[in-house]
């Protein structure tokens, strides 16, 4: 019986001698893992490592090292996806910022636009008040007739002219008839 205990001894030995090169197996699949910055899982631990699932459930040490690289993971995973949610939030915080100013800006135009309508549909009342309606009618007509009496006095300066022109023109040829006339009778009254 004495090879009973001594082979159950070596027997015990030779496990944990298998669980530590399985347990460095596990380690060096999860170093392998934070380096590619891959996802650690059970399955994939157990792929990379080459041991069973049930080795990483059922020793104590194998869990432990899974349950801190899975932690990690996430926490790593956590903090990379809150930096990027930060980044985007922020962008759209000055996205905000800026259709806020210009929300603003628009709305002080708009008050200004609508400060100087009134004030030009004031000072049209003023102008109906000034003008009533009638007298708007009675400044059309008397317009349109001066209109017409402008273009009668235009053709009557038009003729006018023309006459001028006839009667400068009957004027240059009396001269010069008055001129011959002034020549005959002196060539006469030498002769």
């Amino acid at each position: 019986m004495s090879s009973g205990p001594t082979s159950t001894a070596a027997a015990i030995a030779a496990r944990r001698r298998q669980s530590r090169q399985k347990l460095a197996a596990v380690e060096k699949a999860i170093s392998q893992l934070r380096r590619e910055r891959g996802r650690p899982t059970i399955r994939g631990i157990a792929q990379r490592a080459g041991v069973s699932s049930s080795f990483l459930y059922e020793n104590a040490d194998a869990r432990i090292l899974v349950t801190e690289a899975v932690a990690d993971s996430r926490s790593r995973h956590d903090r990379v996806g809150q930096a990027e949610h930060e980044r985007i939030e922020a962008t759209w915080r000055e996205r905000a910022l800026n259709a806020e100013a210009a929300l603003t800006r628009t709305q002080k135009e708009v008050l200004a636009q609508r400060q100087r309508i009134g004030e030009l549909m004031g000072q049209i009342r003023d102008f109906d008040q000034m003008v009533p309606g009638e007298s708007v009618q009675a400044l059309v007509t008397e317009n349109t007739t001066l209109k017409h009496r402008v273009h009668q006095l235009t053709q009557e300066h038009r003729k006018l002219q023309e006459r001028l022109e006839g009667a400068r023109s009957n004027l240059r040829f009396a001269d010069k008839r008055i001129a011959d006339f002034e020549a005959q009778i002196l060539e006469r009254n030498r002769l």
